[in-house]
């Protein structure tokens, strides 16, 4: 089963949720723009094709098509119509969410190594992580900095000395975190979730 589900986040936000499981050929079939074929044309793994266009099936089933979807100079997705876009896909899963206001989506595949780069990421969280943190915890917090960084359109943003993330217990399925630079301040609900092996994080705006 393809789609797995939609998640209203609030009034203005939704996720959309896929497990890639088809072959490449049958995600295939769906209308793409120009540049999309030249871009996947230039993709080498076939891991990337299948999440590039578990992302266009996941716009077909928000109500958009290929056509609606482009990016900015930096990056970033946007709808042509307006509304906020993010993307994620890893590994055999392809998440987006849409909403009127600014939002962040993020999927991560849990894994022990996550402990090893863990000093990169770390700020303000030291406060409530220990030594002994589970790869699952550590998980939600980068999938969060994700999230919020996706979320911001302030630049050069550092995980480490900009993204904070409030303390937290993995039963708690929701938390807080700000982005906070010598200029601005911005604050966000964030919301997580396991799914099989992956964790699925996504934010939005205290002001939503």
């Amino acid at each position: 089963m393809p789609f797995i589900k939609t998640i209203p986040v609030d009034k203005h936000t939704t996720v959309f949720l896929w497990k890639i499981s088809e072959p490449l050929d049958e995600l295939m079939r769906i209308s793409l723009i120009d540049s999309s074929l030249q871009r996947i044309s230039q993709m080498r793994s076939e891991v990337h094709k299948k999440g590039f266009m578990s992302i266009r099936h996941l716009l077909k089933h928000a109500g958009y098509s290929d056509s609606d979807l482009y990016y900015s100079t930096t990056g970033k997705p946007h709808l042509k119509d307006g509304k906020h876009i993010s993307i994620t896909h890893s590994f055999d899963y392809a998440a987006l969410a849409i909403g009127s206001n600014a939002v962040g989506i993020d999927m991560e595949k849990n894994r022990e190594k996550i402990k090893r780069i863990a000093p990169k990421f770390l700020g303000t969280e030291m406060r409530f992580v220990n030594s002994t943190a589970s790869a699952d915890l550590l998980t939600v917090i980068w999938g969060a900095k994700e999230a919020l960084f996706k979320c911001s359109f302030l630049e050069g943003l550092s995980f480490k000395n900009h993204i904070s993330i409030n303390p937290f217990e993995l039963k708690d399925r929701q938390t807080g975190g700000s982005i906070k630079t010598d200029t601005a301040k911005e604050t966000y609900q964030i919301f997580f979730e396991p799914i099989e092996e992956f964790t699925l994080v996504y934010a939005v705006p205290t002001t939503s």
